[in-house]
C-alpha cells in the first residue's frame, strides 16, 4: 500500500511507515477525534492525501472487541464521505488535457477507492450486523455516487465488480441474514433499477452449481418480488441515473418479467431439497407466475414436484389449477393426477386439512362431467370404510355438496344394487358393485352405475357423531351447502371433548340392577349369574 508523492516527482516518496508514525504522534487522543480530523485535512487539501492511508489501516483493522468496531465503521464511513467529494469533484476522473502528475494522482486514487471497496466486502461479510449492514450501505452509496457523477455506461456499473461481489457475498454468507434483509427492504423491493439488474446478476450467479445455502439465500431475495409491472408509467423509481435512451429495457415491463422469469427458471433447474421445493410451490401463485411470459416452462418443475409425494405433490397441483384457472393452461391429466392423490393414506395424513381444502377447490366447478364428480364421490366413500372418525365428518359433507352441484349424480344414492350388507367386507360382497377401484382413470370407473352403500354402513357407526352426519345423504336435500371449513379441524381430541362437555340432563344407565359383586363370584346358593368381568379375568 503506496504512499502518494507531494505533488511533483522531484519530492521523495513518504513511506507508509512514516505516515503510521506521524498519525501514532498525533495529539488528538480520542480515535473518533482522530478519524474526523483526518478527513477534514483531505478535505483542505490534496497534501494530505496520504491521510486515505491512515483511513484504510483503521478499516481493515480486525478485533473483536465493540470498541474497535465502532473505529471501523467510523473510518470506513469517513471515507465513503471522502471518496464521495473526490468522485463529486471529478478528481477521479481523467480530463483530456492533463499533465502527468495529475495522472499519477487520479491513478493512485482510484487504486485506493478500489482498496477501500475490497475492504468494505471484507467488512460486509462479518457475523456483527451493525458492521455488516453499514458496510452495505456505504458500498451502495459509492455504486450510486460513481453512477451519477462518472461519466461511464449506467449499465457498466451494475456489471461491474462491485455490486457482483457485493451481491456475491450477500447470496455465499450464510450468517449475515441481516445484511441480505437490508438490502431486499432498502434497495431491492424499493427501487426498479436495483431490482432489474439483481435478477440479471442472479442468473449470473445460478448459471454453475450453486451451494443448498447459497440457494436458501436467493430464494429470500426473489420471494421478495411482488406486483410486478404492467406498463412504463409503475417504472418510476431509480436509485441510480436514469438512462436517457426512451426505449432503454430498464422502462420495458416486459424485460422485467423475463428478467424475473430467467431467474426463477435458473433457481428451479437446480436440484432443490425438500424445504425448498415447498417453499417454491408456496409463492408459486403470489410470487412466482405472475411474472412469468411463458407459464408453460413451470409444467416441467411442477410436475416433477408431483412425483415427489406427499403434501409437495398437492402443492404441486395446486399450482397447476392456478395456471388452468388465472392463466389459461392446457393440462388434460390434472383431475386424473388429482384422482391418483385418493389413497388409503390420505384420511390418515397430518395434511389431511390442506388436501381437502384444495379439493373443494379444485371441484368447485358445476361444469365438471357427472362421470368424474361421481369416481371423486365413490372412491371418497370407499375410503371411509377404513378412515378415522375425524375423517369421516370431513368426507361426508364434502360428497354432500358434491352432489348438491352435480344433481345426476343423485341417482348413486337411490340406485339399489342386492348387495349383501353381511358380504360386503370380503372380495365377493364388493364384486357385485360396478365401481372398480384399481382404475386410474376417472372417467372409466363405471362410478355412475354404482350407489353410496358405504355411507349407509356408515349410518350404523360405533361414534354417533359419525352416524348422525351420515344420515344427511339419507334425508331430502334442503341446505344448500355445508362449509368444509366446520369439519376440517376435527381430531379424536376434539371428538372426546364435545363429546364429554355436553350438558347431560339424565345420566345414563350403566346396569338395569345393581351388582353386588363385579370382581369375584357370587356363591351357588345365590343363584345369580357372575359378572362378565369375573368370566373373562381372575382375581385370585
Amino acid at each position: 500500500m503506496s504512499g502518494l508523492r507531494d505533488g511533483t516527482s522531484k519530492k521523495r516518496k513518504r513511506s507508509f511507515s512514516q505516515v503510521h508514525t506521524a498519525a501514532s504522534v498525533s495529539p488528538v487522543s480520542n480515535k473518533h477525534d482522530e478519524i474526523l480530523l483526518l478527513e477534514s485535512q483531505i478535505q483542505e487539501s490534496r497534501r494530505h492525501y496520504n491521510s486515505i492511508l491512515t483511513l484504510l489501516c483503521y478499516v481493515k483493522e480486525q478485533d473483536s472487541q465493540d470498541a474497535a468496531d465502532q473505529n471501523r465503521v467510523m473510518a470506513a464511513v469517513a471515507l465513503c464521505r471522502v471518496f464521495c467529494r473526490l468522485i463529486a469533484s471529478g478528481n477521479l476522473s481523467k480530463p483530456r488535457e492533463i499533465s502527468n502528475d495529475e495522472t499519477v494522482i487520479v491513478q493512485w486514487l482510484k487504486e485506493r477507492l478500489q482498496e477501500y471497496q475490497r475492504a468494505l466486502l471484507s467488512m460486509l461479510a462479518l457475523q456483527s450486523p451493525g458492521v455488516s449492514k453499514t458496510a452495505l450501505t456505504l458500498l451502495m452509496q459509492l455504486i450510486k455516487e460513481e453512477g451519477m457523477q462518472l461519466d461511464v455506461n449506467q449499465d457498466a456499473i451494475w456489471c461491474g465488480s462491485v455490486f457482483l461481489n457485493t451481491l456475491q457475498t450477500l447470496v455465499d454468507v450464510k450468517t449475515i441474514d441481516d445484511a441480505r434483509a437490508a438490502f431486499v427492504e432498502k434497495y431491492f423491493v424499493k427501487y426498479d433499477d436495483i431490482r432489474y439488474h439483481t435478477l440479471a446478476r442472479l442468473i449470473e450467479c445460478t448459471s454453475t452449481s450453486v451451494s443448498s445455502a447459497s440457494l436458501d439465500s436467493i430464494f429470500l431475495i426473489l420471494s421478495a418480488l411482488e406486483t410486478a409491472p404492467v406498463s412504463r408509467e409503475h417504472i418510476k423509481d431509480f436509485f441510480g441515473k436514469r438512462p436517457a435512451k426512451a426505449k432503454h429495457s430498464l422502462y420495458s415491463p416486459i424485460a422485467h418479467k423475463r428478467q424475473a422469469q430467467e431467474a426463477w427458471m435458473a433457481v428451479l433447474r437446480h436440484d432443490l431439497t425438500k424445504p425448498q421445493r415447498r417453499k417454491a410451490l408456496e409463492l408459486m401463485s403470489q410470487r412466482i407466475a405472475p411474472w412469468f411470459l411463458n407459464v408453460e416452462l413451470l409444467m416441467d418443475f411442477l410436475t416433477d414436484s408431483f412425483n415427489v409425494g406427499g403434501s409437495i405433490s398437492m402443492m404441486a397441483l395446486s399450482g397447476l389449477f392456478y395456471l388452468i384457472q388465472e392463466k389459461s393452461l392446457d393440462y388434460p391429466q390434472f383431475y386424473q393426477k388429482l384422482y391418483s392423490l385418493l389413497d388409503a393414506e390420505v384420511l390418515h395424513s397430518k395434511h389431511r386439512s390442506h388436501f381437502f381444502r384444495l379439493l373443494d377447490t379444485f371441484l368447485a366447478s358445476t361444469h365438471l362431467p357427472a362421470a368424474l364428480v361421481a369416481s371423486f364421490i365413490k372412491r371418497l366413500s370407499r375410503l371411509t370404510l377404513h378412515a378415522p372418525p375425524s375423517g369421516i365428518v370431513i368426507v361426508v359433507p364434502l360428497i354432500y355438496n358434491l352432489i348438491k352441484n352435480h344433481p345426476a349424480c343423485s341417482f348413486m344414492i337411490h340406485r339399489k344394487l342386492n348387495l349383501d350388507t353381511k358380504l360386503l367386507s370380503s372380495e365377493e360382497g364388493r364384486s357385485a358393485d360396478p365401481f372398480c377401484m384399481d382404475e386410474p382413470r376417472p372417467m372409466e370407473t363405471r362410478a355412475l352405475e354404482s350407489s353410496l352403500w358405504e355411507i349407509q354402513m356408515l349410518q350404523s357407526h360405533y361414534h354417533p357423531n359419525v352416524a348422525a352426519i351420515a344420515k344427511i345423504i339419507s334425508e331430502q336435500f334442503t341446505k344448500q351447502a355445508y362449509s368444509l371449513e366446520d369439519f376440517l379441524d376435527h381430531s379424536y381430541g376434539s371428538m372426546l371433548d364435545a363429546e364429554l362437555s355436553k350438558n347431560i340432563k339424565k345420566s345414563p344407565e350403566v346396569e338395569y340392577a345393581i351388582p353386588k359383586k363385579i370382581f369375584f363370584k357370587y356363591d351357588t346358593e345365590s343363584g345369580r349369574q357372575d359378572s362378565l368381568v369375573v368370566a373373562l379375568w381372575q382375581f385370585n
